[in-house]
């Protein structure tokens, strides 16, 4: 795991998050732009998995659980595009709140993968 991916990662959820939430709270139906949101939350988890891939093999180990990491990852990447598909076929305004849930539980899941990865002792 990098460290500065993970935290344009965690930003751009966020970001993605509270956009889609506020949206959603203001009566708005899904869109291009709250769809897009969470897709670039989903483009940054596909990355992620590729780093994940290569930080072993250049000698960046986890300091934690393989299998807890891996777990955290698969999830946030399942998330997304389950939520998105959700506002596409129930399309109304709390499609839009459920976008930003999950953009932010994929923040929480991020950070976590970050302790797990660098702090946790395994």
């Amino acid at each position: 795991m990098v460290e500065w991916y993970m935290m344009i990662q965690v930003g751009v959820a966020v970001v993605a998050g509270l956009f889609c939430v506020v949206a959603g709270l203001l009566g708005r139906l899904p869109s291009d732009f709250t769809l897009g949101a969470t897709a670039a939350v989903f483009a940054l988890l596909l990355g992620q998995v590729v780093v994940a891939l290569i930080a072993p093999l250049v000698g960046n180990f986890s300091s934690g659980s393989l299998l807890e990491f891996w777990t955290y990852l698969v999830t946030a990447v399942l998330l997304p595009p389950l939520a998105g598909f959700w506002a596409l076929v129930e399309r109304n305004r709390w499609s839009n709140v459920i976008l930003g849930v999950v953009c932010l539980a994929v923040a929480v899941m991020l950070y976590r993968m970050s302790v797990i990865w660098f702090f946790q002792i395994g």
